[in-house]
């Protein structure tokens, strides 16, 4: 996908301590300076015709700060209102408390992108002692004293059109990882539903339980001592992991996981191996994955998802705070649906009866915050069930 900026970014920051300065640089970079040294030598080069001419294109916008404190503030401000500084002419000498060199390093703790040109007499200081403040960087280019308007027009030209381009590049980067993410969700949400899709009667489990688990975070990011461990990241993750919670059943022979009466002892510990089988596929992706973090909770909600909060559950038996706080999520979205929904071994049970036996397993089976989260946010677990009714509803209407 191609990236187009109607307006380019021409602003540039002139920061020098003396006014005469200012005046030469704006003499250089006005809009009549092309018609000067520059475009005598574009037009020894090119031609002096009017398609050669282009003032446009090199009409820059100027602003200036007498130290570092004055500049400081300058990128602070047009950062705030969103309008940054292309570049910089920075003089080295400066008589106030910030030289070149830490100017330059505190504007770039703000504003990371903006191209920089140290302006220096030779005697101010060597290479090897601005690389070893500023580092070994692309960020900025040395102009000697007394510099030529032409060299410095070049620059100017040179870093606004490097700074475009870079920030052009940054958005195409964000947009390709947008799509990126946005097919992967779709890969994932196509394997959880392999798991799922050979329970016909499961077909709107993953898209209630993402549901069910997004509203429950949501109340205890707001309102539960567990708001400093829910941030954005967090519920992106659990929106993109709570389908997978089961993803184990794939590895389930279909005579036990479609079994239409009670699972026999030894039926149920083949059953209990899902969560297993869920949290080793997945740890094998994360192995052969960079940056995916949404795997880990993935993982952790695969396998734990059947903890008990009173210590009786499975895989391992843990308690309380052992169990990640993703999967006591999970748990009791995925129990709550699993009641009001029907299966081969039951019918559906009424929503207010499921209510009713998930407040009585408060302590027990789910952590009491998440218990009393579920009840806060009772009516909008009774939408998202009454939405699948209704849809089920236009089907079988559809389908007469």
């Amino acid at each position: 996908m191609k990236v187009v900026n109607e307006f380019k970014n021409k602003r540039i920051l002139i920061v020098d301590d003396k006014e005469s300065i200012h005046e030469d640089f704006r003499r250089i970079l006005s809009d009549t300076a092309q018609n000067t040294p520059l475009d005598m030598a574009r037009a020894a080069v090119f031609g002096n015709t009017s398609e050669n001419a282009n003032p446009s294109t090199d009409s820059f916008e100027l602003d200036c700060a007498f130290d570092g404190h004055g500049a400081l503030e300058k990128i602070v401000e047009a950062a705030r209102v969103g309008k940054p500084y292309a570049m910089a002419f920075v003089d080295m000498r400066m008589d106030s408390n910030w030289d070149g060199l830490e100017t330059i390093e505190k504007l770039w703790k703000v504003q990371p992108s903006l191209q920089v040109v140290i302006c220096t007499a030779y005697s101010d200081h060597s290479w090897s002692e601005i690389t070893a403040k500023l580092g070994q960087t692309e960020r900025f280019l040395i102009l000697k004293k007394p510099f030529d308007s032409i060299e410095a027009r070049q620059m100017a030209c040179a870093l606004t059109e490097k700074w475009e381009l870079l920030n052009n590049l940054d958005k195409l980067v964000q947009e390709r990882t947008v799509q990126i993410s946005e097919t992967r969700d779709i890969a994932v949400f196509v394997l959880a539903s392999l798991a799922e899709s050979r329970d016909p009667e499961t077909g709107e489990h993953l898209e209630r339980i993402r549901s069910y688990s997004h509203i429950l975070a949501e109340e205890l990011r707001n309102n539960s001592p567990y708001s400093e461990w829910i941030d954005d990241k967090f519920m992106e993750n659990l929106y993109r992991s709570s389908p997978l919670h089961d993803i184990g059943k794939i590895g389930i022979p279909d005579s036990i996981l479609l079994k239409p009466g009670t699972l026999t002892d030894e039926e149920f510990e083949i059953m209990k191996q899902h969560s297993i089988i869920g949290a080793e596929a997945l740890g094998s992706t994360i192995k052969t994955s960079i940056g995916e973090s949404f795997l880990e909770m993935a993982s952790d909600i695969a396998k734990y998802h059947h903890e008990r909060f009173d210590g009786g559950g499975y895989p391992e038996g843990l308690k309380q705070q052992e169990i990640p706080l993703p999967a006591r999520i999970v748990a009791l979205a995925d129990v709550y649906d699993a009641l009001t929904s029907s299966r081969v071994y039951k019918l559906a049970f009424r929503p207010e009866l499921a209510f009713t036996m998930i407040k009585e397993e408060r302590g027990r089976h789910f952590d009491p915050l998440v218990v009393d989260a579920f009840v806060n946010r009772y009516n909008d677990f009774l939408q998202v069930h009454s939405i699948t009714e209704l849809e089920k509803t236009s089907i079988l209407l559809g389908a007469d």
